[in-house]
C-alpha cells in the first residue's frame, strides 16, 4: 500500500478538509448548525463532542453520506457534492453504524471494494494480503464479517477504507468497541500514516485517545462547533478533560446529590 509523499502543515498548503456553514435538520430538530472548519493537510485531528454533539452527522456530509441543508464540504481542493467522483476518490471513509455486506469474508469484502473502485484485480489481491495481516484478520480467514467481533468489524472497515491508498482518512469513533491490543494496532497504523504524509479526521468522546494521538482538535456540543485549533491552543496549561467540560457545559457532581449512596 503506497502512502503520499510527506506534507508539512502550514498556512500555505490549503486544508485537506474545509467546511463551510455546514447545516442539518432532522424534522424540528436542529442537528448541525453552521459548522465551518479548515482541517490542514497532514494533521492528526481529532473532533470531539458528547454524545448527540453533532459529530456523526458533520462527518456524514463532510464525506457526501449525507446531504446538508446548507452548507458546502471541500476535500483535498474538490467539492463533495459537485465533484463527488473526484473527491471520494481521495478520501477513506470508516463510518458508523452503516451497515456493511457483511455475508462477505473479510477477504472477499476487500476485494468487493476495491474492484467497486475500479482498481486492478492484481493490486487488490496484493493490498488486502498486505491489510489482513497488519490487522491480524488472517488473508485465508473465511469466517463471515457478520460473524466478527465488534473490534474486528472495526478493523475491516478500516481496511476498506486504506485499500485504495488515499490522502485523507474519515474515522467515525474508530476505537469504540475496541480491545487495548486492537487499539494500540489502529494507532499505530494511523500514526504510521500520518507521518507518512496521510491526513487523519476522526470523531471520540474518548479524551485519553485524542489528547494522545491529536496534533489539532475541536470541540462540538448541540450542533455547533464551541472550539477548534492545535492541541496546545484548546488545551492551554489545563488537561483536556477540564477544558472539555467546561466548553460543553459538563456537570460536576458536589457529593450532595446522592447523599443516600
Amino acid at each position: 500500500m503506497s502512502i503520499p509523499a510527506q506534507r508539512t502543515p502550514g498556512a500555505d498548503t490549503p486544508p485537506a478538509m474545509a467546511l463551510r456553514g455546514l447545516v442539518k435538520r432532522f424534522d424540528t430538530r436542529l442537528a448541525v448548525s453552521g459548522v465551518s472548519l479548515d482541517v490542514p493537510a497532514g494533521s492528526f485531528f481529532g473532533l470531539l463532542g458528547p454524545n448527540g454533539a453533532g459529530k456523526t452527522t458533520t462527518l456524514s456530509m463532510a464525506v457526501g453520506l449525507l446531504r446538508p441543508d446548507a452548507g458546502q464540504a471541500v476535500l483535498l481542493g474538490y467539492d463533495v457534492w459537485h465533484a463527488p467522483s473526484e473527491a471520494k476518490a481521495l478520501v477513506g471513509v470508516l463510518p458508523d453504524g452503516v451497515r456493511m455486506f457483511d455475508r462477505l469474508s473479510g477477504p472477499e469484502l476487500l476485494a468487493y471494494h476495491g474492484l467497486l473502485r475500479g482498481m486492478p484485480a492484481d493490486v487488490v489481491d496484493q493490498r488486502a494480503g498486505d491489510l489482513l495481516d497488519v490487522l491480524e484478520l488472517g488473508a485465508g480467514n473465511r469466517t463471515l464479517v457478520v460473524d466478527y467481533s465488534a473490534g474486528m468489524k472495526k478493523k475491516i472497515g478500516l481496511a476498506c477504507a486504506l485499500l485504495h491508498a488515499p490522502r485523507l482518512l474519515v474515522l467515525d469513533e474508530p476505537f469504540e468497541a475496541v480491545d487495548p491490543v486492537s487499539a494500540a494496532l489502529i494507532r499505530d497504523i494511523l500514526q504510521r500514516y500520518v507521518a507518512g504524509g496521510g491526513t487523519v479526521v476522526f470523531s471520540s468522546h474518548v479524551l485519553e485517545v485524542v489528547e494522545r494521538l491529536c496534533s489539532h482538535i475541536a470541540i462540538m456540543s448541540d450542533g455547533v462547533l464551541r472550539m477548534h485549533g492545535t492541541l496546545g491552543e484548546v488545551r492551554g496549561d489545563r488537561a483536556l478533560q477540564d477544558v472539555f467540560v467546561q466548553v460543553v457545559g459538563g456537570r460536576v457532581a458536589t457529593g450532595s446529590e446522592l447523599a443516600w449512596l
